[in-house]
This record gives C-alpha cells, structure tokens and sequence, in this order.
C-alpha cells in the first residue's frame, strides 16, 4: 500500500523557481509512489494582511501553475484548505496540547515578527500548528520538504507523540524526504527567493524578461573587466548551473570563469537558454489554464470532496478519542 503525504504551499501571489526547487518540482516525482494530496493554504495566508477581493484569484493562479509545472490531480488530490474545514478543527484540538513555550521558540516566528512587528496576531504565532494539523490529517507518514522545514516538521512529530500519549496511539510521525535539488538564492545572491525582495525568476517571466533579469543579475564581484579571472565558487549564477546546466556546461564555466576564458554575460546566456526551456512550457500551459477558470473550479473543488471522506474518518477517531463525541453523531 502506499504512503500518504500532504504537502501544501500559500496563496501568496506568483510562483518563482525556488519554489518549483523546493516544492513542485519534488511533488511531480513522488504521485506515482504516495498518495499525495496537494493543499493550496489558504487560511495560512490569512496571517499577513492582504485584500480579500484577490483571494480567490490568487488561489486559482497558484492552482495553474502548480498543473502547469506537473501535478497531476488524477495521480494526487489538489484541494483548498478551507474546503475542508477539518483542519482547522483538528488544529483546535492540537492546540490544546501544544505549550505556548514551545510555539515561541521556533524560529520563523521571530523572523515574522522582526519582518511585520505591526501585525504580530494570534494565527501568525500558532501557524505552525495549523500545519501540523494540515500533515497529521491525511495520517502523512512522509512529507516532502526543502531543509528550511525541516524543525517544522519536528515539531509536527512532538505534535503527534504528544496527542499519542495523551489519548492513545493515533497519528504516525512522519519523516521528512528531502528535496534532492540544491538550494538557490535569489537574483541579488544574498537573500533566499523571495517576492518581498523582488529577487526572483518567475514562472510566468516572458523570455525577454528572463534574459533582462539575468543579464544584470551580479555575478563575482572581483570580476569588473572581461578579461579579468574570477571565483565561480563565489558567483551566484554559477550556483544556478550547478541546478540547471549540463555537467560539460557547468565544467565550461568554470574553467572559462577561472581563466577569463569566458565573460560572464557568456555564461549567463547559456542560463538564459535553460531558463527559457523550463519556463516557457510552464507559462504557455499556465496561460491556457487561467483562460478555463470554470476548468480549475472544478478541479479544486473535485479535490475538496475526495479529501474530505480522508478528513472526516481522521477526525471521529480523534473526537473517540478525546472524548468529545457523542454516540451516533461524531464526523
């Protein structure tokens, strides 16, 4: 039998190809051995401000590109968070075994706060029990994750053995299965991708744009002349052909790069050409997708029905064994 997952990603505006690294990209090559479910998080990205009248079609755009980049809702379940009101139930309850302390000690909330120190509210500081609720539904015995998450899903497995000892044996503790792709920076080669820094290579960048954003991306900065020698291991464009160039690309850009054999403008054309390759498809599929609205309805809302049968069975196991359901009426 195989193993379930649930793996989700905000709403949070366009997709860029850190997060098709770290997530979508990982996603694609494990539907055929998990059962996946594909979450689109919607009640996550209620925790920073934002316009309600753009909810809905950040969720249908987060929608096609997750398709558009290779999920495949007849291998995996795609769904919206808030389609299924059981995670935020379940997260209730699991609230009510989690310390305070501990929420407070992990680190991305003190990163949160020193980013939004004027919109430090409830659901920001107890997210991350919202996300374990999100795994521990679908009994997920692994979760994909970039290293980033990785105390996030350590504190999901504290989660579950505190539940378990309370209440008795019921969710697994799931094991992380790590992104095999390297990690990048973003365009300035100082901070992770990021839509805040305007740092990122988008899915939807048109080719003029990838060449544009690429052309003045900073490179080694002991490199000012074309004939003078640099550090490809010091360069961030070289970290992105680690990624995404050829074995022989990569050797020629080293070499060209230690020698002053090569511009750099040389070796960002031949990332140029790769990022064109992996986006272009994405875009033009994206596009069409975004253009059948009604197609991704129906989709996310075909997703939304088969997980919650998954979420109702969790869910009256959990309220047996908490003691809050009745005879006859608990799912």
């Amino acid at each position: 039998m195989r193993k379930n997952f649930f793996s989700g990603i905000q709403p949070s505006g366009r997709l860029h190809i850190g997060n098709y690294l770290g997530a979508i990209k990982q996603w694609t090559a494990l539907q055929d051995s998990y059962e996946p479910v594909f979450g689109i998080v919607d009640y996550h990205a209620m925790t920073a401000r934002y316009d309600p009248s753009e909810m809905q079609g950040r969720v249908l755009d987060a929608a096609a590109s997750y398709l558009a980049a290779g999920l495949d809702p007849e291998r995996g379940i795609m769904m919206v968070q808030s389609h299924v009101p059981e995670h935020v139930e379940l997260a209730w309850i699991l609230n009510c075994v989690t310390p305070m302390g501990r929420l407070s000690r992990i680190p991305t909330f003190k990163e949160k706060v020193r980013q939004n120190p004027d919109n430090v509210n409830m659901g920001l500081f107890g997210y991350p029990v919202l996300m374990a609720a999100d795994i521990l539904l679908y009994r997920s015995e692994i979760v994909p994750v970039g290293e980033d998450q990785v105390p996030h899903l350590e504190f999901t497995r504290e989660i579950a053995r505190r539940f378990n000892n309370t209440f008795g044996e019921t969710f697994p503790e799931p094991a992380e299965v790590l992104s095999s792709g390297a990690r990048i920076l973003g365009l300035d080669g100082v901070d992770k991708m990021s839509k805040s820094l305007d740092n990122c290579l988008y899915l939807d960048d048109t080719d003029e744009v990838i060449t544009k954003k690429l052309s003045t991306a900073p490179t080694d900065p002991a490199r000012k002349r074309r004939d003078d020698p640099g550090n490809p291991d010091v360069c961030n464009i070289y970290s992105y052909h680690k990624v995404f160039s050829t074995p022989e690309e990569l050797e020629h850009c080293a070499e060209g790069c230690r020698t002053a054999g090569i511009g750099c403008l040389d070796c960002k054309n031949i990332l140029i050409e790769h990022m064109k390759e992996l986006i272009g498809p994405i875009r033009e599929k994206r596009t069409d997708l975004l253009a059948r609205p009604e197609e991704l309805r129906r989709i996310l809302r075909d997703g939304g029905e088969r997980a919650r049968p998954i979420a109702r069975a969790t869910m009256a196991e959990v309220k047996e064994r908490t003691g809050v359901a009745f005879e006859g009426t608990a799912g």
